[in-house]
């Protein structure tokens, strides 16, 4: 029997699965990612140690996204570059046109890891993010996110 230690993690399976939520609700799916040395992106796209990836069937070819690793072909100023990326590198997955979707906690393998701005509410490394609710009905207007107050809880937002 696996203890909690020895169970896969459960990042790669949700990652997938908002990545089909957001593709069958015809959203464009982006994932935020820490960069460092284990991460091949385009460097001169990386801002503050970490880059966002629109990772739609549009933008990308050959798209894998394993347990272990996000591989892919996507366009970066009309050049074509490959995409690795450490699952336990993304901090967040979520659709771009509304923001929902879900952050992680940023994984204690990545040594350089900063704080996460989730709509100005810093969070310390390791600390775990908050998902955000994605189940809205879906017949009803999305509303925009609100600035956070000390009683609430914060809302994911796309990172620039």
């Amino acid at each position: 029997m696996l203890d909690s230690m020895d169970a896969p993690s459960t990042r790669p399976y949700l990652i997938r699965a908002l990545y089909e939520w957001c593709t069958d609700s015809g959203f464009t799916p982006f994932i935020a990612v820490q960069v460092d040395e284990a991460v091949r992106v385009p460097m001169e796209f990386v801002k503050d140690g970490e880059i966002v990836l629109n990772v739609s069937f549009d933008a990308t070819s050959a798209l894998k996204l394993g347990n272990e690793y996000i591989e892919f072909k996507g366009r970066f100023g009309g050049v074509a570059r490959d995409i690795l990326v450490p699952v336990d590198h993304v901090l967040a997955i979520y659709a771009r046109e509304n923001g929902q979707g879900m952050a992680f906690p940023l994984s204690t393998k990545t040594p350089k890891a900063q704080s996460l701005d989730v709509e100005g509410v810093n969070k310390a490394p390791g600390a775990a993010l908050t998902a955000v609710d994605a189940a809205q009905e879906a017949d009803s207007e999305p509303t925009p996110p609100k600035s956070p107050t000390p009683a609430s809880r914060p809302a994911l937002t796309r990172i620039k």
